[in-house]
């Protein structure tokens, strides 16, 4: 199998694992969701706006585009039902980024800047996409024990409970 398969896979579970903890997390009270919690981004809506807003960086950096936000901690959908409609979006912009790269596109080098201190950077790109479905599964697993925190059970996110359900899609 691979890069491209292996990165295809890992689009696929993003999504998966993002309807299922958005699932859990659309059962929680507004303030529920706003409540300070421990974590680095403070609240579980903190933590999937951050989680959007470094996908949306990091999909601007493969496509070339300009970034789109300023900081790491914005938080540009206070509202749930907003975040998951825009969380749907760049689910799909990453399947559809993933889906039209070429085998030689990991291959090659992403040059870009850092959001934190403009350093520049340079990361082989199949060790750049490594790092973004990384990151995704970081911050998805600090919502997923915020979560915990509340009344609402967290669901299995775990890649094997995925395995199954992608072989028999």
């Amino acid at each position: 199998m691979g890069l491209k398969d292996q990165f295809m896979r890992l689009a696929r579970y993003n999504r998966w694992a993002n309807e299922r903890l958005y699932g859990a997390v659309a059962q929680l009270s507004a303030e529920a969701f706003h409540a300070p919690r421990s974590g680095f981004f403070g609240s579980i809506c903190g933590t999937l706006n951050h989680l959007y807003v470094g996908d949306r960086c990091w999909l601007a950096r493969f496509e070339g585009t300009p970034i789109p936000h300023r900081r790491l901690d914005e938080i540009p959908h206070p509202l749930f039902e907003h975040l998951w409609a825009a969380r749907q979006v760049e689910d799909h912009r990453t399947l559809r980024l993933v889906g039209a790269a070429s085998e030689d596109w990991y291959k090659d080098e992403l040059h870009y800047r850092s959001i934190a201190n403009g350093a520049a950077i340079t990361l082989p790109m199949d060790v750049a996409m490594l790092h973004f479905f990384n990151h995704q599964t970081h911050h998805r697993g600090q919502a997923h024990a915020m979560l915990s925190g509340t009344e609402v059970p967290p669901p299995p996110l775990d890649l094997g409970f995925f395995h199954g359900e992608d072989i028999a899609a």
